[in-house]
This record gives C-alpha cells, structure tokens and sequence, in this order.
C-alpha cells in the first residue's frame, strides 16, 4: 500500500492514540478539601479562622 492509500484507510495518525498514562499519576494528594479540614474541625488554628472567613463569605449576599 502507498503512504496516500494508507492515509486514505486510516486516517492520519500524530502519535496521541498510543499508551493512555494514569491520570492521577503526577498529582499532589491534598487534604485541604476534606470537610474537616474546609470546617477547621480538626483542631489548627489557621483552619478554624479560614473556616471562620469561609462562612462570613457564604453569608454575606443572604
């Protein structure tokens, strides 16, 4: 087959269709989105006063 036929069969390939990688792979594990850690119930202070200005903000527009 002539590389026009085989175009033609196929399609053009630029080299996206080969290995799929994990998608989680590379990514930092975080807890900052856990419910305990968004409330600042797990006892640091810093966490308690995000929590604090967290709330303010969901109340301000209510």
């Amino acid at each position: 087959m002539s590389d026009f036929e085989d175009i033609l069969m196929n399609g053009i390939n630029f080299g996206r269709g080969g290995e799929r990688k994990d998608p989680t792979e590379g990514k930092v594990k975080t807890k900052a989105k856990k419910k305990k850690y968004i409330t600042g119930a797990h006892g640091s202070g810093s966490a308690k006063q995000k929590a604090k200005y967290r709330e303010q903000r969901a109340n301000r527009h209510k």
